[in-house]
């Protein structure tokens, strides 16, 4: 997962960064400095987003080539 898969997931559930990082319970500011490239994305961070909008890989690859 990368930033801007974390922003398509996020702009997909219609959400701001301080609504996303609520639904995944972590700081607005880790979603803010991921989505520009300063905190790189952990395997917790991709757990948590994961978990809370039940997605696996195929989901978030669907959702990737589809607005390719």
């Amino acid at each position: 997962m990368d930033k801007e898969t974390i922003k398509l997931i996020r702009k997909n559930y219609n959400m701001n960064q301080r609504n996303f990082a609520e639904a995944v319970n972590c700081s607005f500011s880790l979603i803010a400095l991921v989505e520009v490239g300063k905190r790189r994305i952990t395997e917790n961070l991709e757990n948590k987003i994961k978990s809370a909008f039940h997605l696996d890989d195929q989901k978030i690859q669907d959702l990737t080539s589809s607005i390719n």
